[in-house]
């Protein structure tokens, strides 16, 4: 399946439908995003995360 939006770091609402509750960044299942734009989609939630972005811990 390929994402519906770009995953860009910069597209923070999008990115954070794909992370859990707790802060952790869901599998290819749960996403059902193929290996490559799965390995995209950490890399965005990373980079979105380093730049203070996204949070590192879930919500409270």
């Amino acid at each position: 399946m390929l994402p519906t939006e770009p995953l860009d770091y910069k597209n923070t609402p999008y990115l954070s439908k794909f992370l859990t509750p707790n802060g952790k960044i869901q599998s290819r299942k749960r996403t059902g995003f193929g290996g490559q734009n799965q390995r995209a989609l950490a890399q965005a939630i990373k980079h979105a995360r380093a730049l203070g972005l996204l949070p590192f811990v879930g919500r409270s």
